[in-house]
């Protein structure tokens, strides 16, 4: 197949005078040139393409793929993930992961934990402030007990999310959101902080076809940040961050129900992840889904998670071209 490839360079925002937090969910040349490398491996045609200015030139000039295998994140808006999906689907063009329906509804979380909630899958009682009215009715009428946990409503990466997110008093929470409202130009989203371990859920294949491919425990170490799995942690995972492949099994049922009844219930496509936590009595329950997650093949946390259960990275790769490749065939 010619198979085009859709990504954001880092460096390239960067030299516009973005910042390093402002680039954080985009990709590096090292990153981009891996994943070019190992779907050309497979017996492709790869045609690397770039963001979605460069994805507009190249299609106004007449120029098509049979696939475009898509990383994009995006840069401005809530629904910033999906605006290289959409130009695609005007183009009738067949590409890998989600829709720009579900892209857009997993960016923002309020609105994702609204669907899940509807699915009866568990998660965390929430609410969210979009502006210092909401915040003073939300201060007023006390609506979820302390401890609480704060972060920005549609990021990612870890944005927003330091020691500061986990909220114990009205003072505090005064404080994170009006944080949030002025630095993301975004409502912040409120639930009730779980203080038990964390776990993230990895996922291949489409609808009734997806399986789990394992789950992985996110163990803080000595030097991280407390608390949270945050945006500094994240960045500096290797120092930070032990990942261990859970092996007990009343965890891994738990875990696996939980993010298939999510993928299912956002209709998510190919691949991606879930996240979950478990609260103060180990009941787990689903945070967020990430149905674009990242494919750095030693830095995120799929590719990890599927390299610890002894599958190779090309492999990997391989499974999302073929879960994309049935849509184009039919």
């Amino acid at each position: 197949m010619r198979i085009g490839f859709t990504y954001d360079l880092r460096k390239d925002y960067l030299e516009r005078g973005y910042s390093e937090e402002e680039t954080a969910e985009f990709d590096g040349e090292e990153t981009v040139q891996v994943i070019a490398d190992t779907i050309s491996s497979l017996g492709n045609e790869v045609i690397r393409v770039g963001n979605v200015y460069e994805l507009v030139n190249r299609l106004s000039s007449g120029e098509r793929w049979d696939l475009v295998f898509n990383i994009t994140e995006g840069l401005r808006g809530r629904s910033r993930e999906a605006q290289v999906p959409a130009v695609l689907e005007a183009y009738h063009i067949p590409y890998t992961f989600s829709d720009p329906l579900t892209l857009a509804l997993c960016l923002d979380k309020f609105l994702t934990k609204t669907v899940v909630s509807r699915w009866n899958v568990p998660t965390p009682a929430y609410f969210q402030v979009g502006s210092e009215k909401e915040l003073e009715t939300a201060l007023r009428e006390n609506r979820i007990p302390f401890p609480l946990f704060l972060k920005p409503v549609s990021e990612g990466t870890g944005k927003g999310i330091t020691p500061a997110s986990v909220i114990r008093n009205s003072t505090q929470l005064k404080k994170q959101c009006l944080e949030v409202l002025e630095k993301y130009s975004q409502p912040a989203l409120v639930e009730k902080y779980l203080p038990g371990r964390e776990f993230t859920v990895g996922i291949v294949g489409s609808g009734k076809k997806a399986e789990i491919v394992g789950v992985l425990e996110v163990e803080l170490l000595d030097g991280a940040e407390p608390l949270a799995y945050s945006y500094s942690n994240k960045e500096l995972c290797e120092q930070h961050i032990r990942y261990v492949l859970t092996e007990d099994p009343a965890i891994c049922r738990e875990a696996a129900e939980i993010s298939l009844e999510a993928y299912w219930a956002l209709d998510c496509r190919d691949a991606g992840r879930v996240d979950i936590r478990a609260d103060e009595n180990g009941k787990l329950h689903f945070l967020e889904i990430n149905p674009l997650a990242g494919l750095h093949p030693t830095h995120s946390d799929l590719p990890i998670l599927w390299q610890k259960t002894g599958r190779t990275y090309k492999e990997l790769i391989a499974e999302i071209i073929a879960s994309a490749s049935a849509r184009r065939l039919r």
